[in-house]
């Protein structure tokens, strides 16, 4: 679990992730990370599910998932279940929407409450 620390401005999460050196610490250190569609072509230590690309040229729609695909991400859904629990938890907490605390110590205070919630889990 990474949370980025606080950023000037809007960010991408692969743009943040990027700044931080997280991507090619991942990549140097061979770490295996289960990400989500913003971080297509992170590398090759972070999976992302498949998507549906290609139009099928006689009905216009895309193309569905084989078999395969669709269990592949599946899978990679149960991987990264927990934690994408554990966030959608932490946007209902009125105490977080306002911070009276450094900024700067916001990122250390999430980090610390989803560790305890996903070891809870």
């Amino acid at each position: 679990m990474w949370i980025s620390p606080p950023l000037p401005g809007a960010r991408h999460d692969m743009g943040a992730a990027r700044e931080h050196g997280i991507i090619d610490a991942l990549t140097e250190h061979r770490i295996r990370a289960a990400a989500d569609t913003a971080y297509q072509g992170a590398g090759p230590t972070v999976a992302v599910p498949h998507r549906r690309r290609r139009k099928d040229p006689d009905t216009g729609r895309f193309r569905p998932l084989s078999h395969n695909q669709r269990e592949v991400n599946a899978a990679h859904s149960r991987r990264r279940g927990p934690g994408e629990r554990v966030n959608a938890e932490l946007k209902n907490w009125k105490i977080l929407r306002k911070i009276r605390s450094s900024p700067n110590r916001a990122g250390q205070l999430i980090a610390a409450v989803q560790t305890l919630m996903i070891v809870n889990t």
